[in-house]
């Protein structure tokens, strides 16, 4: 280090004053001020000979120590580290009131209300909560501040400014304390720990949330309703629910959104923007938590699971709706005929019975449909094309939700019980049908009877009866019959097969 210059005392001051440095030149003018008799000409020039300048930046300090003090911002020195998380400071006072954060400590309590703080200048801006005035008013949206230093950060809100950039990945930030904390993300270091389970957190406040877990504290009150949470920002959210209030407006359609990661979320449908990439795959997607349900696909976890059939599922909505087939429960009426239904896509298609036209029609047969989907897998039925194969017997099917009924079969799961008998099926249809032996309902009812049947394939039977139809064709002889069963029988005198008598 080279030797101190004679002061040459300037007017500005720079940001890498310590905060040391400051608290007492800040007790040299107070005490100044109290005697102003003392602060003559000579006074202040023999002050300004005891000023030393730094050789490396030009910044004027008032003694040797701050002067000392100083220089450690170019040398990057750091003597004073703390023995619990290995941080180093540069000032000892710095190093005592990280200490704080190990021990708990809050020295400093405010008279008025009782709370404790670790620092003195976190008291003094709490302090100004009970004596000061907001006189610094934002001309964007008339909210005021005790502090103009307030007023400044408020205003890249409106501004949108973020001056603060992060050196590791480039992601900005509005303040300087957001982007320290965001740093430690990259450094790996958690300074805050919890006596209860030893558990380390990056921020205090990180802290503080989580410590509510193991004390059960929820300080936060609605103002509507008796609900009481342990954050602020989700009582803002819930009392949002009673006000209706949406205080997020996207800038490129006049939609509002009540939460700001909504109004996030919905931006990106403008801008076409999917930050966010599959780790297997080239996919991207707009959504954090719809790009992990994607990554299920390749990693195959399905981490919820039914607790009354053992059946997993990438989706938790997957398993709540897998949990109705248990239940019962059918939440989605139709208000037109009273129907109700298990899933809300079923419904929604149901809907289309009372309010659709049938505009997809079939080249085929001239045969219509309500949507394009319906259509599509229809025309399987004239191209005979089955797409989807067992992988354990090789059966094709046309449609994939058939062939995951097949699949069934083999793996024995049958995950519709029936809570009067206890009888287990593998069909949603099969159990409907059992469920009708205990209720002894017969929904299906002749057209040209009165008898009535549990099953429509009993009912198409029976109705043959009546019209004389017969489906079922010997390919051998041409002789026709009304049910399957005679006409198999009826094989057997081609096949010389012996019939059972």
């Amino acid at each position: 280090m080279s030797d101190p210059e004679p002061c040459r005392i300037t007017d500005e001051d720079t940001e890498e004053q310590t905060d040391l440095t400051e608290e007492s030149e800040d007790d040299e003018l107070l005490k100044a001020e109290k005697t102003p008799h003392l602060q003559t000409e000579d006074a202040l020039m023999q002050r300004d000979k005891k000023c030393l300048t730094c050789s490396q930046c030009g910044k004027s300090l008032a003694s040797k120590k701050s002067l000392n003090e100083h220089m450690m911002i170019h040398t990057g020195e750091k003597p004073f580290t703390c023995t619990q998380c290995g941080k180093s400071f540069r000032l000892s006072f710095s190093f005592n009131e990280h200490m704080r954060i190990h021990t708990g400590e809050k020295p400093f309590t405010c008279t008025r209300c009782g709370k404790n703080f670790r620092r003195s200048s976190s008291l003094n801006e709490h302090m100004m909560i009970h004596t000061g005035e907001k006189t610094h008013r934002c001309d964007q949206c008339e909210k005021t501040f005790l502090r103009a230093s307030g007023l400044k950060l408020h205003l890249r809100v409106h501004t949108k400014e973020k001056p603060y950039s992060c050196s590791e990945c480039g992601k900005s930030f509005t303040k300087q304390p957001h982007l320290r904390r965001h740093q430690k993300i990259h450094t790996g270091v958690k300074e805050y720990v919890c006596y209860e389970c030893v558990k380390t957190f990056i921020t205090a406040i990180e802290l503080k949330r989580h410590q509510r877990t193991h004390t059960g504290e929820k300080p936060y009150k609605c103002s509507h309703c008796d609900k009481r949470f342990s954050w602020l920002e989700i009582l803002k959210k819930h009392e949002r629910t009673h006000t209706g209030e949406k205080p997020y407006k996207c800038s490129h359609c006049d939609k509002r959104f009540s939460q700001l990661a909504d109004l996030k979320t919905h931006e990106r449908l403008h801008t076409g923007e999917k930050p966010y990439k599959c780790s297997y795959c080239d996919r991207r997607f707009n959504q954090l938590g719809t790009k992990n349900q994607h990554q299920r696909i390749h990693t195959g976890e399905k981490p919820f699971k039914c607790a009354q059939c053992g059946r997993s599922f990438r989706h938790l909505t997957h398993l709540n709706e897998h949990k109705r087939i248990h239940t019962g429960e059918k939440p989605f009426t139709c208000t037109e005929c009273g129907k109700s239904f298990r899933l809300s896509s079923s419904f929604s298609i149901h809907m289309l019975i009372h309010t659709g036209e049938k505009t997809h029609r079939c080249d085929q047969c001239g045969k219509t449909f309500l949507r394009p989907s319906d259509l599509k897998r229809h025309l399987i039925t004239h191209t005979k094309e089955k797409p989807y194969s067992c992988s354990e017997c090789g059966k094709s099917f046309a449609h994939q939700p058939y062939l995951k009924l097949h699949q069934r079969i083999h793996t024995g799961v049958k995950e519709y019980v029936c809570f009067e008998c206890g009888k287990t099926f593998i069909k949603a249809e099969h159990l409907k049908q059992h469920q009708r032996t205990h209720t002894g309902e017969k929904p299906y009812k002749c057209s040209h009877c009165d008898k009535r049947f549990g099953r429509l394939e009993h009912l198409k039977t029976h109705e043959r009866l009546h019209t004389g139809e017969k489906p079922y064709s010997c390919d051998q002889c041409l002789e026709r019959f009304t049910h399957s069963v005679q006409l198999k029988k009826h094989l057997k005198v081609h096949t010389g097969e012996k019939q059972h008598t």
